[in-house]
Formats: structure tokens, sequence, C-alpha cells
């Protein structure tokens, strides 16, 4: 609004002047990702590419990137979520992966969780993660890893020890980003396994 504009408002009696159309609230579903989510899912992830430090990550991923990432979790039975507008438009997602390749930590997973700008401060971030702790629970899975920068993203911090997350360790000036060396926070939970599986994640040496 203008400033002459928000003089005559005033001006005016209050039965004339107009009425601020109400906020809409803020609401979303969660659901299992789909290949559809691709583009936007891509797009939230590399907006923290090229603006922050969040991820060590230097390069936009591409389309081909983010199909390819899909299918492989989707291939190994891991968790991949969205939070979607009523309108069905992403407002973020989350993830888990394996830990490593090796087969001996086939019950340990890493979290990755990314939120649009126009969704961060309420809540999502919180509800994407419950919702990721008990679809590891269900699948049998022990452990949950975060790896943090340890710049940049203190309420990432905040938000994992919130929810039962503790701080395991430390590694420093490990990335370079943006002219500046960068350090990780590892941050671990224990998972209450709903059922054993004999393997996760397929086999591997």
């Amino acid at each position: 609004m203008l400033e002459g504009e928000d003089r005559d408002r005033r001006r005016l009696p209050r039965h004339l002047r107009r009425t601020p159309a109400p906020e809409t609230p803020f609401s979303f579903e969660i659901r299992p990702a789909e290949r559809s989510d691709v583009p936007d899912i891509r797009e939230i992830y590399n907006y923290y590419v090229t603006n922050s430090v969040v991820t060590f990550d230097e390069k936009r991923w591409s389309h081909r990137q983010w199909v390819e990432k899909f299918d492989h979790l989707e291939k190994i039975g891991m968790p991949f979520l969205v939070a979607v507008s009523p309108s069905g438009q992403v407002l973020g997602y989350g993830l888990v992966s394996p830990w490593t390749g090796k087969s001996g930590y086939r019950y340990t997973v890493e979290n990755s969780i990314y939120l649009g700008q126009a969704a961060t401060g309420k809540g999502l971030g919180r509800a994407l993660l419950e919702a990721l702790i008990a679809e590891c629970e269900k699948l049998g899975i022990r452990e949950m890893v975060a790896v943090i920068s340890d710049k940049g993203a203190e309420g990432s911090v905040a938000l994992h020890e919130k929810l039962g997350f503790t701080e395991v360790g430390r590694m420093g000036r490990v990335g370079f980003k943006f002219g500046r060396w960068l350090g990780t926070i590892y941050l671990q939970k224990s998972l209450t396994p709903q059922k054993k599986k004999k393997s996760l994640f397929g086999r591997r040496g």
C-alpha cells in the first residue's frame, strides 16, 4: 500500500474502510513422493545449493540426477516424503538414504529435509522429520543420523535436538564453499523398530 493511500484510508469513516482479507491458514499434507514431484523438489534443493551452505553441493542438480535418486530410493524401499499444499504445490520434502554402501550399516540411515522458502518457520520441518522417523521405525531401522553444516543451520540442529537427536561429534574445516571453510555436526537418534527385516537395501559387500 502506498503511503498516501494509507493516510486516505485513515480519514475514511470506519464503516467505509476496506477490511483486509483474512490470511489463509497454513495447511499441508504429507505423502510419499512421486516422480511428478521431482521438478518441485529439484527447485527447492537448488535454491540451497546456490544460496546457502546448508548443503556442500556447489552445482545445481539436474532433473535426471533427481529422477535417478528417486528411483534408487524407491528400489531399496527408503522413505521419501513430500509436504504439499491443498492446491498440490510441493512445500518441502524429506528423505532418508543408507548411511553408507556397506551392508553392515543396513539398519542406519541419514535424513535430509529441505523446505521451500515460503514454508519455513511454520512447523513443516518438524512434521516431515516426525513422519520420516515413523516410517523408518515401521521398516525396522534402528539408527538415524543427521549431518548438518556448522554454519547457517542452527535451526536444523535445534529441531533435531527437540526430537531426541544427540550430538555425537563434529568435524572442522572439511568443506569449502563460497570462499570459506565449513565443518559438520553429527547428530544421532536411536529408533524403536516396529518389526524386524532380514535385510534392508539389498546385499552389499
